[in-house]
């Protein structure tokens, strides 16, 4: 399956943004953009320090993932990025009209224990209550889908390729 969207794989940390995204990528036969890489060194300072970053520190990371999105317009392509407002996927849709974005859901308990179980991650366990606080689920005016993210990836992957499929029809 192809796709002219630009998927923007979203929700707390810890939900496999960052699993997904490639896979989701690699099924559509597009590129996969991390979203983490567009992060300026002042904001990785931050969150691992166990800092929450505010909606300034947000900008201009957000303002880079949506020129990449806006790059890949008409020819598809995935990003990962947390995007937990409304306001921070209305940044994202302002450069590119067209993103679909992919909620990442799932238990509290086990996001958790996604979280700590990773190596190398800039972001604390921490972290993740200020996540959930901040998050404002994807709203029905909003072009895109939520999937669960119980189970293997490659699982999650098969409901995120379907869910885009019926998103298409």
């Amino acid at each position: 399956m192809s796709t002219p969207h630009v998927v923007v794989v979203m929700g707390v940390a810890g939900t496999g943004k960052t699993t997904i995204g490639p896979l989701l990528a690699e099924a559509l036969g597009v590129p996969y953009a991390e979203g983490d890489d567009f992060h300026p060194p002042a904001n990785i300072a931050k969150m691992s320090a166990g800092i929450a970053l505010d909606d300034e520190d947000r900008g201009p990371w957000l303002n880079a993932i949506g020129a990449w999105a806006h790059s890949r317009a008409g020819r598809g392509g995935v990003v990962s990025s947390s995007a937990l407002k409304r306001i921070y996927r209305d940044t994202l849709r302002a450069a590119a009209p067209e993103a679909v974005f992919l909620h990442l859901t799932g238990d509290r308990e086990l996001i958790e224990q996604r979280m700590a179980e990773r190596k190398g991650h800039f972001m604390p366990t921490a972290l993740l209550d200020s996540q959930f606080a901040a998050l404002q689920p994807l709203q029905d005016d909003e072009a895109g889908f939520t999937v669960d993210v119980s189970g293997s990836p490659e699982t999650i992957t098969e409901r995120a390729v379907a869910a885009l499929r019926r998103f298409d029809q």
